[in-house]
């Protein structure tokens, strides 16, 4: 019995380890063979390579999926770098050409062929700017060769080639003249606007469209095209100014500058014998514009002879009560008119120091407008301000009966039918005192009326002084008779009488006049020939 009992125990205990042996060697299994994941090779099939030999060939596969991946990522990476590249490059050129625009240098150039193509460029740019009449003026031959500046509002371009079609005031017609005017004040506005202009960001003032008051532009056409905008400063009697070049290529920031002109005081010279009356006139307008709103202006009447010198003196003694004026000075020469010997005394008489001068005539209307122009486009030593202004035609030719004539006031329009730029006039001009001196003033020796302007006015040409010539909206000559005294001598006589034609009338009125005679003969006819008709 008792062996009977060992012998169940020991099976008993047989049948356990053999158990547990197959529980471990399940486990063993489950626990080291190779799972099946995904994108790795699955466990030997059936004919299979087992044992090292198949593991081998399994990391083998692994290793060469690995290296396809590693492949197609180095390509991927390879082509981003490529495509970097190319995004800096034409990034680093946006860049620059901002920093062109709007005056800051451009960053150091790249290398490569590209990079000495803009370095090439950009010289070839700035040669053209070099060679271009900007900082300072050229030696012309004569008035002829100058070659004047159109003046240009947000709407209006005022012109001196106006042929027999085109107005002296009109809109840009052509698209790519009116695209080109946009764009460089859209490059003018984002310049004030950039962060290169400096000051407090949070306190800068932005700057918009209506803050442009008046442009002029030039083209030389072997240089590239001249711009000076000026807008509205951050205070009264405050501008800001800036100059642009385009040398066939992208606009260039040539200046930007802040003008005060509250300091600036005018002295407007007229010369003056006898026209009381239009000197009376005048003074109408001097009130306005110069006392009311200026209030910066000094006036130096020189007068000629003893023939109502007592009414030219009342009416200023008048002005000084009534305005509280006493900014003037009346000079008197008992000699013959001569227009440059009275402006050149005016000019000389001056003793308090540098003055910008105006050279005016009694029969010129001015706005206020127009003296700040005068500020703007005059610098002692650097340029002289030469405005082409618009002349009226006759009153009585445009507008027919002396009852339908209107004021002064409302004839002062910039249209073909009411007038014309006096582009061969330079009798009105703005430039200060130090300048007229030292280029030797007037020619005494003229007497009479005209050549005085032109002799100064080429005396400016041959020097280095930039003359701006340019048509002024703000400034008018009144229509009077002209007469041509017999005493003049030749030259001077047939200036006069061509000026006399020109300021009569339009080419198209004054066909009217000369034809008048057929056209009355034609509507007589044709009132004769329509009762025929309704009957």
């Amino acid at each position: 019995m008792p062996r009977r009992g060992l012998q169940a125990w020991v099976v008993r205990i047989g049948v356990v380890l053999v158990a547990v042996c197959s529980g471990l060697s399940l486990l063993y299994v489950f626990a080291c063979s190779p799972r099946s994941d995904d994108g790795l090779a699955p466990l030997p099939r059936v004919n299979a390579p087992t044992g090292k030999e198949g593991y081998q060939a399994l990391l083998q596969e692994r290793e060469e999926q690995h290296r396809h991946y590693i492949s197609s990522l180095q390509k991927q990476i390879s082509q981003l770098k490529e495509a970097l590249e190319q995004r800096s490059e034409q990034l680093r050129s946006m860049k620059d050409s901002l920093k062109l625009a709007v005056g800051t240098p451009p960053s150091g150039p790249p290398g490569g062929e590209a990079g000495r193509s803009r370095v090439d460029l950009q010289e070839f740019f700035h040669s053209q700017l070099a060679r271009a009449e900007v900082h300072e003026g050229t030696k012309l031959p004569s008035e002829y060769a100058l070659v004047p500046f159109e003046t240009f509002t947000l709407h209006k371009v005022y012109q001196l080639e106006t042929g027999l079609t085109r107005h002296p005031e009109e809109k840009p017609v052509r698209k790519d003249r009116r695209d080109e005017l946009t764009e460089t004040l859209e490059t003018a506005l984002q310049a004030l606007n950039s962060p290169w202009e400096g000051g407090d960001p949070a306190h800068r003032r932005v700057y918009s469209p209506g803050d442009f008051i008046e442009g002029i532009s030039r083209m030389e056409k072997d240089k590239g095209t001249l711009y000076e905008l000026t807008f509205k400063g951050d205070r009264s009697r405050e501008f800001r100014r800036l100059v642009f070049f385009r040398p066939f290529g992208p606009l260039m920031k040539v200046a930007s500058e802040t003008v005060h002109t509250a300091n600036m005081l005018i002295n407007i010279v007229v010369p003056l014998a006898r026209r009381v009356e239009k000197f009376r006139h005048f003074m109408r307008n001097f009130r306005e514009v110069c006392i009311r709103q200026d209030r910066r202006i000094h006036l130096t009447v020189v007068y000629f002879g003893k023939d109502q010198i007592k009414e030219v003196k009342g009416i200023l003694d008048k002005t000084s009560k009534e305005m509280n004026f006493r900014n003037f000075t009346l000079i008197q020469l008992n000699e013959e008119f001569s227009r440059g010997r009275g402006l050149d005394v005016g000019a000389r008489a001056w003793r308090r120091g540098n003055v910008l001068l105006f050279f005016c005539d009694v029969d010129i209307y001015f706005s206020a407008e127009f003296l700040n122009s005068c500020r703007l486009n005059a610098q002692p030593g650097k340029k002289v301000f030469y405005p082409v202004l618009f002349s009226q035609y006759n009153p009585h030719v445009i507008y027919g009966h002396n009852s339908a004539i209107p004021p002064i006031e409302k004839q002062l329009v910039i249209d073909k039918d009411a007038g014309f730029w006096r582009d061969f006039g330079f009798g009105m001009t703005c430039q200060y005192r130090s300048d007229f001196i030292n280029i030797g003033g007037f020619d005494v020796d003229i007497k009479g009326w005209g050549g005085e302007d032109v002799h100064l006015y080429r005396k400016y040409l041959h020097s280095h002084l930039l003359v701006v010539r340019a048509p002024t909206r703000g400034l008018f000559h009144l229509w009077h008779e002209k007469r041509c005294s017999d005493e003049l001598p030749p030259e001077q006589y047939k200036m006069c009488m061509q000026s006399k034609a020109m300021n009569e009338a339009s080419h198209g009125q004054l066909g009217m006049l000369f034809f008048r005679r057929e056209v009355e003969a034609h509507l007589h006819k044709q009132r004769h020939q329509s009762p025929d008709r309704k009957s």
